[in-house]
């Protein structure tokens, strides 16, 4: 028993989370646990006019963004999923990229696309090449549990991500 995805065809771009948390699943929305901060982050990164509530979720569409998760399997650490869910959802999941077609793929955090893409070094940012026709683009993940980012760190990383999204001035 997973999270539903919030997709609609030619988003902008769709944030892939590894798997849904307990709290998020068990509440039936993205990114729910009170430590987390990708609803904090997205506002001050300029996606959201205002910072969204988890239970608001599905108004992201607006904004033309979904959400979505590799593993559907929920679990109280993303460390407590095998190479071998990522594995078995990685056709399904890229099947479901490419038939929503987004511009942009962002994967939250390098574990998931590495498990997808069997890529050993990846960098934050945009990536050579897509995923299921969309640019790839990988930014930290905004768990409470991530420390190795900080609020300010985190806007940043995403801020990067919109500006690419916005029509060039030039």
């Amino acid at each position: 028993m997973g999270l539903d995805d919030i997709l609609a065809e030619h988003l902008t771009v769709v944030f892939c989370g590894i798997n849904p948390g307990l709290l998020a699943a068990a509440q039936g929305h993205h990114f729910a646990g009170r430590g987390n901060r990708f609803w904090r982050t997205l506002h001050l990164a300029g996606f959201t006019p205002e910072e969204l509530r988890p239970e608001n979720d599905r108004s992201l569409l607006q904004y033309q963004c979904g959400l979505t998760a590799v593993v559907d399997r929920p679990t109280a650490r993303a460390d407590q999923l095998s190479a071998d869910e990522f594995h078995a959802a990685a056709t399904a999941f890229e099947h479901k990229i490419a038939r929503h077609a987004p511009r942009f793929v962002a994967f939250l955090g390098k574990a998931a696309y590495a498990a997808l893409s069997s890529q050993r070094k990846i960098d934050w940012g945009l990536q050579p090449g897509t995923f299921g026709n969309a640019a790839v683009w990988i930014l930290p993940n905004p768990s409470g549990r991530n420390l190795g980012f900080s609020l300010e760190q985190l806007v940043a990383a995403y801020r990067q991500l919109y500006l690419a999204t916005q029509p060039s001035t030039a």
